[in-house]
């Protein structure tokens, strides 16, 4: 007879934090499964058509055997990232700069070169949820600095953040365009920034995803320019939202910093390579991207205004003009974030369709921020949008837990 001892998984596995974004998916395929149609503002998916070119390149690749790229990425998109980085003012040698699997494994990889388990890193909260699961996944800890809504959510002055340094801490991690606040970080800010990391001997990880989708004014800000900067600066970066191909799975990290690319490469080599086919598929789309991004910033600025008047209008909502990316945190006149994004997936139907939205908590490192938040994002047409805003309207005047 063979005695059976109970298995758990590691505390790893078990503290795990779970998507502030996904966590409700239960509720929306239970509600799907009654027939009801649901707007999606919960997620960063966009609509917009993935380019041709990239569909096509997918279609007519022709190998007789599908190889592994080389864990740096193949060298020809490594070559496209160079020209792509070029046209936007920046020059990059090709040890500079590694293919990775989305921008959330440059992130990962950003982070484990940077910081040993124990270790800090700084971000600006309201901030992009994943950064607490990787930060979870390396046993790095994460520290807040709050910004808020009455500033657009832009940075305080220097002393407010090196106020939150400590002997453990090793980087700084922010993202601009923001998610989810939608914040566009002037150039003066960036050095402020890369000014501070320079006089505490710190990283500057700059989440730089969505560059280009740009309201007002420069769309080719990148940490990389900051002169001074380039022990310390390391850029995190995606096709996933500029070429509407988050399934394509291709990103790419950044750093002059000779000592951080060799430890980003090694850890590549663990993983093997980034896919191959949709490598070579982005090739074109990199080399020329401007036909592609130019009117991107236009099509969602439109989006924005759609949303945030319909936000403004409402009473008792307090929400900040997004000034970049496709996203928007609002305060609602709301219990609990949570609370009414499940009521509305499970409780809420107007002629049978609902919206689904992201509880604005699981942006924040510090507790009891953002109970009563909510992040939009606007990746649907206008008019879906204009009727989306309608729904919640109506949702918000019968909402049991509504507080004003």
């Amino acid at each position: 007879m063979v005695t059976e001892h109970r298995v758990q998984a590691s505390a790893r596995a078990r503290e795990a934090l779970p998507s502030p974004i996904r966590k409700l998916t239960p509720l929306a395929d239970r509600a799907k499964a009654q027939g009801v149609h649901i707007y999606h503002l919960n997620i960063g998916q966009p609509d917009i058509l993935t380019p041709a070119a990239l569909m096509r390149g997918i279609r007519e690749y022709d190998a007789r055997v599908l190889p592994y790229a080389p864990s740096q990425g193949l060298s020809e998109t490594i070559d496209a990232w160079r020209e792509y980085y070029a046209h936007h003012g920046i020059e990059l040698e090709r040890n500079q700069l590694l293919v990775t699997t989305g921008g959330s494994e440059a992130l990962l990889f950003g982070m484990m070169a940077v910081a040993d388990p124990g270790d800090e890193i700084i971000v600006f909260e309201p901030t992009y949820a994943n950064y607490f699961g990787f930060a979870r996944m390396t046993n790095v800890d994460i520290v807040p600095v709050t910004l808020g809504s009455e500033d657009g959510y832009h940075l305080p002055e220097a002393a407010a953040i090196e106020a939150r340094i400590t002997s453990r801490t090793r980087a700084l991690l922010y993202t601009s365009p923001g998610n989810p606040t939608g914040t566009v970080y002037s150039y003066e800010e960036i050095e402020r920034l890369a000014a501070i990391a320079a006089r505490h001997g710190l990283f500057l990880i700059a989440d730089e995803t969505y560059r280009e989708i740009v309201f007002e004014g420069d769309r080719s800000m990148s940490a990389l320019k900051v002169e001074g900067s380039a022990e310390h600066v390391i850029v995190v970066d995606s096709v996933s939202k500029r070429f509407s191909a988050t399934g394509a799975r291709i990103g790419c990290i950044a750093s002059r910093n000779a000592g951080v690319m060799d430890g980003v490469l090694r850890f590549a080599q663990a993983r093997l390579s980034a896919p191959t086919v949709e490598q070579q598929a982005i090739i074109p789309l990199l080399r020329d991207s401007q036909p592609i991004t130019d009117p991107l910033a236009d099509t969602y600025r439109g989006r924005r205004d759609v949303v945030y008047t319909a936000l403004e209008s409402i009473p008792g909502v307090r929400v900040s003009r997004p000034e970049g990316a496709f996203y928007i945190l609002a305060g609602l006149p709301i219990d609990d974030g949570e609370r009414f994004a499940s009521w509305l997936l499970s409780d809420f139907r107007l002629d049978g369709e609902t919206v689904m939205v992201a509880p604005g908590d699981g942006f924040y490192v510090t507790p009891g921020l953002g109970q009563q938040e909510i992040r939009f994002a606007f990746v649907l047409e206008e008019r879906a949008l204009e009727h989306s805003m309608i729904i919640l309207g109506k949702a918000l005047d019968v909402y049991p837990g509504r507080t004003g």
